[in-house]
C-alpha cells in the first residue's frame, strides 16, 4: 500500500503553544512546515531550525507560500476567525487552536466560508475518540457499566488571570467572553458533548471583581443536554491548576482528574448489589487504548481521503455555542438556550 506524502503547511503562530503543535506536528510524521510566520523573530528562528521552515515576513506572504496545502493556525483566539477565512478564501485547508472564534458574528462568517470554499477545517480540540480516557467513559457509558447518568460536575481552572495585563486581549470582554469558561471551559464543553451529545440550555453566574481585566474571574453554569441530563460546569481563573470531570451515575460513579498521578486518572466507584451503609471504594478504571495526536492524524485523512475531521469546525462551534449563552444568560440571570444552528449546523 503506498504512504500518502507528508502535508505542506504553513504555521502562524510557532512559538508557546504553537511549539508544542509543531512538536505533535513531528511526531506524526505527516506534517512538513513548509514555511512559518510569528511575530517574535526569535519564534520563527527556532521553527526553522527545529522544523526547516522558511520564515516569511507576513501572515499574507505565507498564505501565498508556493506548494502549500493547508495552513496551521496557533495563535490567540481573537485572531482566528480572520486567518481562518483568509486561508479557506484562498482553497487551503485549515488546522486551527481552539476556541475557535470570539463572537457569534464570527461563528457565522465562518460556516459561510467554510461551506463556500469546502475546504477541511480541524480544531485544535482533543480527539475524544483517540484518547484513552475519554475513550473508556463513552464506553462505560454506552455499554451499562454506569447506568443511567444521573448528573455531573467539571471543573477547569488555572491562575493565568492574575497575568492578564491592559491591553491583553485576554483581558477584553469582547475577545475573551465567559473568560476561563471561553479559554478552556471550552475543552470541557467539547468533551461533554462527546459523551452526551447537544447542549439545550445553560444558566450562569460570572464573577468580575477578584482581578483587574473586564472579563469573567469565575463563571458557574448548570448545563442541560437535550436528553435531559443537567449537571455543573464551573471555569476559575484566578486560582490553582484544576481539570476534572465527575460522571455520577446508578452503578458506578467516574472521576477524571488529568492532573492525578498516572495510574490515577480515571477512577470509578460502584453501587454494591445490596446497600448495606459502608462506603464503597475508589478503583482505578481499566483504560481502553490510544492514539496520540488523534486530532492532527484525523485532520491529515481528511485532507487526503475525504470527509469531516474530528474535532471539525461544528465541533468547535458547538463549544462556542455554549459560551456565547453562558455569558448572555449571566447577565440576563436566567437561562438561556442555547440556538439550534449551533448544535445541529448544517
Amino acid at each position: 500500500m503506498t504512504q500518502s506524502p507528508p502535508l505542506s503547511v504553513g504555521m502562524v503562530g510557532v512559538g508557546g503553544f504553537g511549539g508544542t503543535r509543531r512538536r505533535e506536528m513531528r511526531q506524526t510524521g505527516l506534517f512538513r512546515i513548509a514555511a512559518c510566520y510569528d511575530h517574535n523573530p526569535e519564534n520563527a528562528k527556532l521553527c526553522h531550525k527545529e522544523d526547516g521552515a522558511a520564515i516569511v515576513d507576513s501572515y499574507e506572504q505565507l498564505l501565498g507560500t508556493p506548494g502549500i496545502e493547508a495552513v496551521v493556525i496557533s495563535t490567540g483566539a481573537k485572531f482566528h476567525a480572520e486567518q481562518v477565512i483568509a486561508a479557506a478564501r484562498r482553497g487551503l485547508h485549515v488546522f486551527v487552536e481552539k476556541p475557535l472564534c470570539s463572537t457569534p458574528q464570527e461563528v457565522t462568517d465562518l460556516m459561510r466560508v467554510w461551506k463556500e470554499t469546502g475546504v477541511v477545517i480541524g480544531l485544535g480540540h482533543t480527539d475524544h475518540s483517540a484518547h484513552a480516557p475519554s475513550r473508556t467513559i463513552k464506553r462505560m457509558l454506552d455499554d451499562g457499566t454506569i447506568g443511567t447518568p444521573a448528573s455531573f460536575e467539571a471543573t477547569t481552572a488555572h491562575s493565568g488571570g492574575r497575568v492578564i495585563k491592559p491591553g491583553d486581549w485576554r483581558g477584553d470582554p469582547d475577545k475573551n467572553p465567559g473568560g476561563m469558561l471561553f479559554q478552556c471551559g471550552v475543552h470541557l464543553l467539547h468533551e461533554l458533548m462527546f459523551y452526551f451529545g447537544p447542549v439545550s440550555s445553560v444558566y450562569a453566574r460570572m464573577r468580575y471583581d477578584l482581578h483587574t481585566t473586564q472579563t469573567a474571574d469565575v463563571a458557574n453554569c448548570i448545563v442541560t443536554f437535550a436528553s435531559g441530563l443537567t449537571g455543573s460546569l464551573n471555569a476559575y481563573h484566578v486560582t490553582p491548576y484544576r481539570h476534572t470531570i465527575n460522571i455520577f451515575g446508578m452503578k458506578t460513579n467516574v472521576y477524571a482528574d488529568s492532573n492525578a498521578p498516572q495510574g490515577q486518572r480515571l477512577l470509578m466507584q460502584s453501587v454494591p448489589p445490596k446497600f448495606d451503609g459502608s462506603v464503597e471504594p475508589v478503583v482505578p478504571a481499566p483504560l481502553e487504548a490510544e492514539t496520540p495526536q488523534g486530532n492532527l492524524r484525523s485532520f491529515y485523512r481528511a485532507v487526503r481521503e475525504g470527509g469531516l475531521p474530528y474535532p471539525s469546525i461544528l465541533d468547535g462551534a458547538r463549544a462556542v455555542g455554549v459560551v456565547f449563552a453562558a455569558e448572555e444568560s449571566a447577565r440576563l440571570d436566567k437561562p438561556v438556550n442555547v440556538p439550534r444552528e449551533w448544535m445541529y449546523p448544517d
